[in-house]
């Protein structure tokens, strides 16, 4: 982006005389820069006393501004994730680009009257600024912990076999549903015990079902396997298993919660969106 400088130049007898003397000695002999006219309207100065009582909060005011409209560009930032290359074009001002903005600049007479004071005008600016501030604050809220809840069932979805969500690894087939006496487990067996597993799940307690396991999946260290067994005897398995490592998860097939699940990613990734949207518009309405 260019950077802008405002210059207040030596007045001349008009306006516009200004214009083409400062004009004709940046631009047009010395190509030093591009100019355009920033138009401001004719305020009510007041007196001198006024305006000396006046500097010191308009030096705080400005910084406050200033603070603020940074504080948005770094939030809409971290908003754009990995297309934060596109954070400029992001920027607008009253739906134009900043530079338009700052080139074809316009007072707005009417959230800014001239014919009240400096004093009225510098705080009707605070009290914008200062609630846009706190709209900015509750929106970014709720966008981190939209984006923090959407982390963590992202990371439930990845990861190793120990802790990851094992809900889209499983199959209603995989189970025995629906039984008295017998249930299935889920057991995570080492990459390198899985033979152990093979030979042995069966004796590790009684009232095992008889090569009632299967290999679901596998990652680099774990694999996840099935044990059906009755279910007097889990209390007792889950012990004896993890004398000999071997973790079961407690996991329980329920087609409606896994839904359910999956759907609450879905909503989340769509809040999310929606909380980009209504972020970009605060962005925007700060910007006015």
């Amino acid at each position: 982006m260019s950077e802008y400088w405002l210059i207040s130049a030596p007045g001349d007898k008009t306006c516009q005389q200004t214009w083409e003397t400062m004009n004709n000695l940046t631009s047009k002999q010395n190509n030093l820069c591009e100019n355009f006219k920033f138009h401001i309207p004719d305020l009510k100065v007041g007196t001198l006393d006024q305006l000396v009582g006046l500097s010191d909060d308009l030096g705080k005011l400005d910084a406050y501004v200033e603070q603020s409209t940074r504080k948005i560009a770094s939030y809409l930032g971290d908003v754009l994730e990995d297309q934060r290359d596109k954070l400029y074009e992001n920027l607008q001002a009253n739906n134009n680009d900043l530079t338009t903005y700052i080139t074809r600049f316009q007072w707005d007479l009417a959230k800014y009257p001239t014919k009240q004071s400096l004093r009225n005008i510098a705080d009707i600016i605070s009290k914008q600024v200062g609630q846009i501030d706190a709209d900015l604050k509750t929106k970014s809220a709720a966008y981190n912990n939209l984006k923090g809840n959407l982390q963590n069932l992202e990371k439930k979805q990845t990861g190793s076999l120990l802790t990851r969500n094992l809900a889209d690894l499983v199959k209603r087939e995989h189970f025995i549903l629906d039984s008295e006496y017998l249930t299935t487990l889920l057991v995570i067996v080492p990459k390198q015990m899985i033979n152990d597993w093979n030979v042995n799940y069966e004796k590790i307690t009684d009232m095992i079902v008889p090569r009632s396991s299967q290999m679901i999946t596998q990652d680099n260290d774990y694999a996840l396997c099935t044990v059906t067994l009755f279910k007097k005897v889990v209390d007792e398995f889950k012990l004896h298993a993890r004398e000999r490592k071997f973790v079961v998860r407690e996991f329980t097939y329920n087609e409606e919660e896994l839904a359910a699940g999956k759907n609450e990613i879905t909503k989340l990734v769509t809040d999310k969106k929606k909380q980009f949207v209504s972020f970009v518009l605060v962005n925007v309405v700060i910007l006015n």
